[in-house]
């Protein structure tokens, strides 16, 4: 049989919730199916969820995740299902891909390569599968081949890479399956987004195809998982060099499935392709609102919760939530989206409606606070469709502040404690927005970026106060520069006075004049010493070197840029261990649980500082 229809489908799973993920692949196969489709192909670890983490070193995990592999085998009929999931054989514990076909069970692969850099840690929970191995495994008292496995179904001789296998260059185990003769590779994944890399990937599938000269079908997870990584639930099938079909990413469906016809004689059959906008800008857009919404869902909070200050990243953090509403509604529907929200029962007309209901801001004053960020605030609110909140706090600040001088005598000034006195300021919003988001059953959106992050330019149980932080992962030119595009291409009238006000924190006297750049230094020279130092993990010095031809600066200034950059990196990490779970959407982010670890005590860098200290600079 040369002529087959293959099926991928992207699912959106959960850790230890067996009953959605169960529900999400009998859905899958039952479409599949319905479809006629030949070969099903189903995402990594898909029984279980990726993100199960240590559990995964557990004895009762892999167990009961093959006792629901027994489950799902009588639900597979006429169509050959990959399956994901862990397996304990030997004392070891293996990432597989279970193959059934007529309810029955005919073998299972285990991956050969762990993703180890970035955001994973498989091989913390996982053994590699060594190559060109194979055994038998005794499951219900039958035996079942195991390990590097290849199988033949209907004159089609298949393999197997699962996600990581296929990331290791000429070390993958496409080389070899080219060798034995394979006509289809199905590669079950869990490959997080980033900016950028779902270009990247369709090239690996493309050229992967055309590489083995074979049919290559991948199918990634999808959604927000478990807090962090976003799966964007891509499905590529292509043939010999030729992408023959693919799916809509970040999709708010919980299956997306897509099928294609394809002849393994090798003749082409061209089929019509979604479309798929690779504007960084839109992947923003569309990630940060599928994760909002799987993180309101997964976590069964009722809405969301936001100190809105007039300024770009609270902005930032409003639009997103309307912009999840939306593109929800646009997918779902309303019934739709409102049911998988679980939003309490009730009707609801339009987007505008919905909103309204799930998404409630305040702008909290004091005496430093201006005309400007509090219009910038309500027209904000407004232009989403948010419910919005107005109050002063200064008799909360004035509060703290009094009975701290009447009980030690000293007199708080702004020459002496003005780091003291604009904390503060910070701190005291935090109860109150608390006491909002806990009426509400909601989760209280944080919205410091990554350029704060760094920089430790943030009050720790202040302005860092969140159940999630949905920007940090992205830098604050990014964010201004969306922000741009938004008012633009998202019509959010809202957007024009934020656009056009500096940043600033507004927690001096105005009188001071304060904006974030005259604390720190510019945005853009930040980010390009953060990729140097964070991403491309150079010293001061090198850092220096990479950067002095960029004409950002004069090279006196940069030196002092980069100086304070490494200084306030050093002593702000523990700050960055408290700050509230963010999503990784660029190459690289600053959460030391997901990406970049750092001593919380060290040496700060001073020699590395010295040596950059007793560079003369070009202009000086």
């Amino acid at each position: 049989m040369k002529k087959m229809r293959l099926a991928g489908a992207a699912l959106n799973q959960t850790p230890l919730n067996w009953k959605e993920n169960l529900s999400n692949i009998r859905q899958a196969i039952f479409e599949a199916e319905k479809e006629n489709a030949d070969i099903l192909c189903l995402p990594e670890l898909c029984i279980t969820g990726y993100g199960c983490e240590d559990l995964f070193l557990s004895n009762w995990l892999p167990e009961k995740a093959l006792n629901k592999l027994v489950e799902i085998i009588p639900l597979v009929n006429d169509c050959f299902t990959i399956v994901g999931l862990p397996i304990r054989f030997e004392g070891k514990t293996y990432n597989c891909a279970a193959a059934i076909y007529q309810q029955e069970l005919l073998g299972l692969y285990c991956k050969q390569w762990l993703a180890d850099e970035g955001v994973h840690y498989e091989p913390r929970w996982f053994s590699p599968w060594p190559s060109g191995v194979m055994s038998n495994i005794e499951i219900n008292s039958q035996f079942y081949p195991i390990g590097d496995i290849t199988i033949n179904h209907k004159g089609i001789k298949i393999g197997f890479e699962i996600c990581e296998d296929a990331w290791r260059g000429e070390l993958r185990p496409g080389y070899k399956l080219k060798e034995k003769g394979v006509d289809l590779i199905l590669n079950p994944s869990a490959s997080h987004f980033a900016f950028g890399k779902s270009n990247f990937r369709e090239h690996l599938i493309v050229d992967s195809s055309k590489l083995f000269d074979c049919v290559y079908l991948y199918s990634n997870l999808l959604g927000n998982e478990t807090g962090r990584m976003i799966f964007d639930g891509e499905v590529f099938i292509a043939q010999k060099g030729k992408l023959i079909q693919k799916n809509r990413r970040l999709s708010f469906q919980s299956v997306n499935l897509v099928t294609a016809e394809v002849d393994f004689t090798g003749k082409y059959i061209p089929q019509e392709l979604a479309y798929d906008d690779q504007d960084k800008y839109l992947e923003f857009d569309k990630a940060i609102a599928l994760a909002l919404f799987d993180y309101l869902r997964k976590s069964r909070s009722k809405c969301f919760v936001l100190s809105l200050s007039g300024g770009a990243d609270s902005a930032c953090c409003a639009i997103m939530v309307a912009e999840m509403v939306r593109r929800g509604v646009e997918d779902l529907g309303i019934d739709g989206f409102v049911a998988k929200a679980g939003i309490p029962d009730r009707k609801f007309k339009s987007v505008e409606d919905i909103t309204d209901d799930m998404l409630y801001t305040a702008y909290q004053a004091t005496k430093n606070s201006s005309e400007d960020t509090y219009l910038a605030a309500k027209e904000i609110a407004e232009s989403v469709g948010a419910t919005f909140y107005s109050w002063n706090i200064d008799d909360v600040v004035s509060d703290y502040t009094n009975i701290y001088e009447n009980t030690t005598g000293e007199k708080l000034t702004w020459e002496d404690h003005d780091i003291p006195l604009q904390n503060i300021q910070a701190r005291s919003r935090a109860p109150m927005i608390w006491l909002l988001t806990n009426v509400k059953g909601g989760l209280l959106l944080a919205t410091s970026n990554r350029s704060e992050g760094d920089v430790g330019y943030a009050t720790m149980d202040g302005d860092t106060s969140g159940s999630i932080s949905p920007i940090a992962g992205v830098d604050k030119t990014f964010i201004r520069n969306w922000l741009k595009w938004a008012e633009k291409e998202r019509g959010f009238y809202g957007l024009n006075r934020v656009n056009n006000l500096a940043p600033t924190a507004e927690l001096r006297p105005s009188d001071k004049n304060q904006t974030d750049e005259s604390d720190l230094m510019p945005y853009h020279i930040l980010a390009k010493i953060e990729r140097e130092a964070i991403f491309q993990r150079k010293a001061p010095i090198e850092v220096y070197q990479s950067l002095k031809e960029a004409d950002l600066c004069s090279n006196k200034e940069l030196k002092r840029f980069i100086i304070k950059f490494f200084r306030l990196w050093s002593i702000n990490q523990w700050k960055r261990e408290r700050f509230a779970p963010s999503f990784h959407l660029d190459e690289f982010n600053v959460d030391p649980k997901t990406w970049c670890r750092f001593p919380i005590l060290s040496g700060a860098f001073s020699e590395e500082i010295e040596e950059l200290v007793n560079i003369n600079p070009d202009d000086e």
